[in-house]
């Protein structure tokens, strides 16, 4: 556990020093709900789609930033799996501060029906956030690849229908499902869709995230920690 909180540590450590790229971040989900202001549905879901780019690209600027590093932490006694908790730990903690600003502009600004699953809904996005930017972060050389594939990954959540079957494959399918529900009534959308479609995202990244992790430090037995 010590080593766990050490690791969230160092992680906000380096986003903080990141000040620059956070703020722009930071932004990013006000300029998609600026473009649809007017549409109080499409507002929200633009908000909370803008929350979960800002949170993977942390997540994902975080995984490659820390890539020196982690071999030699695992070296000292780390393991795999408290790296990758730690870290966790720190994004979802960033995330949900993002989240909770920008769920209050919602709030003041828009009329919804369901302020409870609206909040549920930018806690969700947040944690899907997370270990997606994180397997990004795993599976690409550079952050730059890594940000335009994620960008890739929001425009096709923007632009396809959500009423098609493909669109569930996609990570932020359940954003649209529980937000409709907040914003227009339990007739137009499924909250419990939403959560079950959030958990199941969140199960299977978390799990390809983690085990690609400990895949790339494990140890070779001839360096092995003395």
């Amino acid at each position: 556990m010590t080593a766990t909180v050490r690791m969230a540590e160092m992680t906000l450590r380096e986003l903080l020093r990141r000040r620059g790229v956070l703020g722009l971040l930071l932004l990013v989900p006000l300029v998609f709900y600026l473009g649809r202001h007017d549409e109080t549905g499409q507002a929200v879901r633009f908000a909370s789609l803008g929350v979960g780019f800002a949170v993977s690209a942390a997540a994902l600027f975080s995984t490659v930033g820390g890539r020196e590093i982690e071999p030699l932490l695992v070296l000292a006694g780390f393991r795999p799996y408290q790296l990758f908790l730690g870290r966790v730990l720190a994004l979802v903690t960033a995330g949900l501060c993002v989240s909770a600003l920008y769920g209050a502009v919602i709030l003041v600004d828009q009329d919804v029906q369901n302020p409870r699953a609206l909040a549920a809904e930018l806690v969700l996005t947040t944690v899907v956030a997370v270990p997606l930017g994180l397997l990004l972060g795993l599976i690409v050389p550079r952050d730059m690849e890594g940000a335009l594939l994620l960008i890739s990954v929001i425009g096709a959540q923007m632009v396809m229908d959500p009423a098609k079957d493909s669109a569930r494959i996609l990570p932020f399918w359940s954003t649209r499902e529980i937000i409709t529900y907040a914003v227009d009534g339990a007739e137009h959308g499924s909250f419990h869709h939403g959560v079950a479609h959030a958990v199941g995202v969140v199960t299977v990244l978390a799990l390809v995230s983690c085990g690609a992790m400990a895949v790339r430090l494990r140890r070779r037995a001839h360096l092995q920690f003395v």
